[in-house]
């Protein structure tokens, strides 16, 4: 995130080399990152969820990627392991109205970040299962076909 960060002050994430090491070291962290969801969901006695899926409505459209889902109490799960990037508002615009779309049709989105996730397991584990009984307290969520990515 530091060198991320410095990167982006000197505004040098523009250019085509600087971004492909940014995704190289991006996608070593998101491995790290994946990992250590793992260990926390088997930790704290998290319930099994389905991984790494696409989410799509019945005969409908594609309504994302998640990283976790857990189907029985429509909680998804995402590792958010992107840098920021000069002039990504579209990214992000993009992310917030995938959420918002995805908890309209009754699914609680649950956000966690690599360092959450590194200094303090046991918090997000805690988030994750506040989400999963919160379940029982909403509307059913909306059908939603669950398909590998």
């Amino acid at each position: 995130a530091a060198i991320v960060r410095e990167l982006t002050d000197a505004r040098l994430l523009h250019r085509p080399h600087v971004v492909d090491a940014v995704d190289s070291l991006l996608a070593e962290g998101r491995a790290i990152a994946e990992d250590r969801l793992y260990r926390m969901v088997e930790r704290y006695g998290l319930p099994d969820p389905v991984w790494n899926v696409d989410l799509r409505l019945p005969g409908g459209p594609h309504l994302g990627g998640l990283d976790a889902y857990w189907p029985d109490h429509a909680v998804a799960l995402e590792l958010n392991t992107r840098a920021p990037r000069a002039n990504d508002d579209a990214q992000w615009s993009e992310y917030a109205r995938k959420r918002e779309y995805l908890e309209r049709l009754g699914i609680t989105v649950v956000h966690i970040t690599p360092r959450k996730l590194r200094d303090a397991p046991e918090q997000q584990a805690t988030v994750v299962r506040t989400a999963l009984m919160a379940a029982a307290d909403r509307d059913p969520a909306v059908y939603v076909v669950v398909l590998p990515r």
